[in-house]
């Protein structure tokens, strides 16, 4: 018999969603184009977007994809283009279409861009010129027809636009010489798209909305199958979990986290535009003095992010300046937060955190902090309105309170499978629950706790130690900025604890770390080696890469 977990709902959030609310994110995104027409959209390198001039954009984009490229409904259409205004243009423009989207990392190197393209097959894209030449080099041995170029600076108006683009390719040195035939430059399209007729495409909830490739953190990207019906249930979920918090036409969410991840682009991109809101898109999150300085200039209400991202804030002194009077609502994924930089944020900006859980193959959110809640407890929360969650053992029991157990999701953001890879399918998706490889607890209260991923738990003689308790008690220490565990192998023990670092002083103090590490540790939980680094490898969320540690 399943249990059924108490879900602790602060006032005015439903147990239930309607996720045939909207028939598709075509209907939602016509809608509030039309209910919103001059609210701000996007914002990004000082311009602003509003909802009408995205539709009318979105239109124009479509146009020429289904007239001048000849692209039908269900096609894939790949999208390679960081946190720019061009990203939701050619999203919603594909969307109307009747596209398949394919988010792709600009970041890519040519064999993972070869392997996205060519399992994804995808017929048409829109590249970012930087990263053209990476593009160039596979696409002989791809799918791709059609090849969309954009510079960083296109929408960003003519002068401004301009000297954008020159000093990202003349003087920054950043794009590199490509060649690409045929290919047609973004303004262009929008131009050419405008003298074109649309032809209005049927989408139904369940057609395909999104191949979004995992981030193959713990193996090879394989393409979710996101279809309308998932997307916009988890956007209703998401939505409904912060109503109470939200005022229509006011609101203003930092997005740096990337629009083609999943997170951004489900908890920022669409939940907003369902209400109003704006999105101010940072195009490279990693220049944290020129981030913070355009924060300066904005009202924020709401922010997105991960640890990674909290505390690289939160160690530049001009951030603790701004002004957050009107930031009410900060939620937090990808990774997990660790409480002393949950604790310095709520005591800069007054906003605690409010962390979540999610997974590519859920659309992604399962659970959430309560709006409500004033402090950080380190729990994910309570699963979202028409979600269930329920913890495993090894022998596929349910466990019992506060005792460890694989999570497994169900509701209407689960994904339809992996494309084209039916066994994979069959591992992760067994009676519409989702077996996600997560390690939690929960409590009386209902409250979840990710306690680490099944994969990276260490065994050392025979006891389990999960990296995210001793990496939570190392980042108590100021002097750390990063902090990675994984285990290696040992002839003794079956495996031990090796600890990576990044630290502000730039040195290792070994003795002092295993003493702070007995205070709060039991003996087999001691780590045995430790590393000094640079930096630590992340994926292009943010998100630490215990796997490339590991290689």
């Amino acid at each position: 018999m399943e249990k059924v977990w108490l879900k602790s709902y602060p006032p005015g959030v439903p147990e239930e969603i309607n996720p045939e609310q909207y028939k598709s994110l075509v209907t939602l995104f016509d809608k509030s184009t039309k209910k919103y027409a001059d609210n701000i959209a996007f914002i990004n390198m000082g311009t602003n977007l509003s909802y009408g001039d995205l539709a009318e954009q979105s239109r124009d984009f479509a146009a020429y994809l289904q007239q001048n490229m000849g692209l039908q409904k269900g096609d894939k259409f790949a999208i390679m283009v960081p946190n720019v205004l061009q990203y939701p243009i050619a999203l919603f423009g594909a969307l109307k279409a009747g596209l398949t989207v394919v988010n792709v990392n600009p970041l890519y190197t040519a064999r993972e861009l070869e392997h996205q393209l060519k399992d994804s097959k995808a017929k048409a894209m829109l590249v970012v010129e930087n990263f053209a030449v990476t593009l160039e080099s596979v696409i002989a041995n791809t799918s791709v027809e059609h090849v969309i170029t954009t510079q960083l600076g296109d929408r960003a108006g003519f002068l401004k636009g301009k000297m954008i683009n020159t000093a990202v390719k003349h003087i920054k040195k950043m794009v590199p010489n490509f060649s690409l035939p045929d290919c047609i430059k973004f303004n262009t399209v929008l131009k050419q798209g405008k003298k074109l007729s649309f032809q209005e495409v049927d989408v139904f909830p369940e057609d395909l909305a999104f191949l979004q490739y995992t981030g193959g953190t713990t193996g090879v990207a394989k393409g979710a199958m996101l279809s309308h019906r998932n997307i916009v249930a988890n956007m209703l979920q998401m939505n409904a979990m912060v109503k109470p918090l939200t005022v229509e036409n006011k609101e203003l969410v930092v997005t740096a986290l990337p629009l083609y991840h999943i997170f951004a682009l489900t908890c920022n991109c669409l939940s907003f535009m369902t209400f109003g809101g704006a999105n101010l898109l940072i195009t490279n999150p990693r220049d944290l003095p020129m981030f913070i300085k355009t924060m300066s200039k904005y009202p924020i209400t709401a922010f997105a992010g991960l640890n990674t991202l909290f505390n690289g804030l939160l160690n530049e002194p001009d951030f603790l300046k701004l002004d957050f009077s009107t930031l009410k609502l900060t939620f937090a994924g990808g990774m997990a937060t660790q409480k002393s930089v949950a604790d310095k944020w709520h005591d800069v900006t007054g906003s605690p955190v409010l962390e979540g859980y999610g997974l590519t193959e859920c659309s992604p959110c399962v659970t959430t902090s309560p709006y409500d809640q004033t402090s950080f407890s380190g729990a994910i929360g309570v699963p979202l309105p028409s979600t269930s969650v329920k913890l495993l053992d090894d022998e596929g029991n349910e466990v019992a309170l506060n005792e460890p157990g694989e999570m497994w999701i169900r509701g209407p953001q689960v994904m339809q499978g992996y494309y084209n890879l039916p066994e994979a399918t069959a591992e992760v998706i067994i009676d519409d629950w989702v077996a996600t490889g997560d390690v939690a607890t929960v409590d009386e209260n209902g409250f979840f706790t990710i306690v680490d991923r099944k994969k990276d738990m260490i065994l050392v003689s025979g006891f389990n130690v999960f990296p995210n308790e001793i990496e939570e008690v190392i980042s108590m220490i100021d002097d750390i900025i990063e902090v990675a565990v994984i285990g290696i192998p040992c002839e003794q023990s079956g495996e031990k604890i090796k600890v990576f670092l990044v630290t502000k002083s730039g040195e290792l103090n070994k003795k002092a770390l295993i003493e702070h590490c007995r205070l709060q540790l039991t003996s087999y939980k001691i780590p045995k080696e430790f590393e000094l680094r640079d930096e630590l490898p992340k994926s292009n969320v943010g998100k630490i890469l215990r796997k490339d540690l590991r290689s």
